[in-house]
């Protein structure tokens, strides 16, 4: 039976899990409470809204064309905002009303920004930054000045629901749905459209529409960053997404994706995340200068950009 040779992602998804796992284990001698029964919950809770953020920048990633999400930080804020001040509550504020209307928010926005880049032919990284602006600038006007929350259900997704932590549920219930689209064609045209949109093209993929359903995705997974990031926080504050920008960026690629697009998913970005936050954590836990985390995401995204690099430069062999 002949030896199957790993793919450049199995091998940047093995290079993103046994840096995970490192820093787990520095995280256990540092801190050896960190996964003590008592903060089990809380720290998956802090970690949600970093592994929604990556997930949700991720589709853009994947279908190609230098596709790039600026907005999905500042739409996790607005989701946040809009359930804080608007609907927790009201007769809206209840998980069966709030999480529909703020999923289909999100979704409004991501095929907005896929519909400039698809159909009017704005570059990504103009057509989201340019929606950065403006989602930063309506956070501001609806808060100024942070909010606290009313007691309410989503005060337990940072923590337990019963005996399961409740970011199980922000994270696990995205990663489920994914799941459930890779059995549909969706996944694989993104994937493919990624590689390569002219040889989708060909074989009668729709390229267009493809790429507005890829940011239709982030956008509702921003969405429900957002919600974790209230359970986080208890408030809203139209500040607290910048410090998931870069670290979202980073955790794409730490995890794997092919930032040129046809090769990632969520699972290898959620366990970007997770490196940056154990990073994070223990930077902390050594009393590390906070001025120093931008430049640890900075070298976490240069380490991961390089190695990608060299690993599809050995896959590709000498040049001829």
């Amino acid at each position: 039976m002949p030896h199957r040779i790993p793919s450049v992602s199995q091998r940047r998804l093995g290079f993103a899990f046994a840096l995970a796992l490192a820093l787990f284990i520095a995280n256990l001698i540092v801190l050896p409470s960190f996964v003590s029964g008592s903060q089990i919950a809380g720290t998956v809770g802090t970690l949600a809204p970093f592994a929604l953020a990556a997930m949700a920048s991720t589709p853009a990633f994947l279908s190609g064309g230098g596709g790039i999400d600026l907005s999905i930080t500042p739409l996790m804020a607005l989701s946040n905002i809009v359930l804080v001040t608007g609907l927790l509550g009201t007769t809206l504020g209840t998980p069966i009303i709030a999480i529909p209307l703020l999923l289909a928010m999100g979704a409004v926005v991501g095929a907005v920004n896929g519909m400039m880049i698809a159909w009017l032919r704005f570059p990504p990284v103009i057509a989201t930054l340019g929606m950065f602006f403006m989602l930063s600038g309506l956070d501001l006007g609806l808060v100024p000045d942070p909010v606290s929350a009313h007691a309410s259900w989503v005060d337990h997704l940072a923590g337990s629901v019963g005996p399961v932590p409740g970011a199980v549920l922000t994270i696990g219930v995205p990663l489920l749905l994914w799941a459930l689209l890779r059995r549909t064609p969706l996944v694989d045209s993104i994937l493919s459209v990624g590689d390569s949109a002219p040889a989708a093209f060909s074989a009668g993929v729709n390229v267009d529409a493809v790429r507005v359903l890829a940011y239709l995705i982030g956008g509702v997974l921003a969405a429900a960053g957002g919600i974790a990031l209230a359970g986080l926080v208890q408030s809203a504050d139209a500040q607290t997404y910048t410090g998931y920008t870069v670290a979202a960026l980073a955790a794409v690629a730490l995890g794997g994706t092919n930032l040129a697009g046809g090769a990632g998913g969520l699972t290898p970005s959620l366990i970007g995340a997770a490196s940056i936050y154990l990073l994070d954590n223990l930077l902390a836990a050594l009393h590390v200068s906070s001025n120093y985390v931008q430049v640890a995401y900075g070298g976490a995204l240069l380490v991961a950009v390089v190695f990608g690099s060299l690993l599809l430069n050995r896959s590709r062999g000498p040049a001829r």
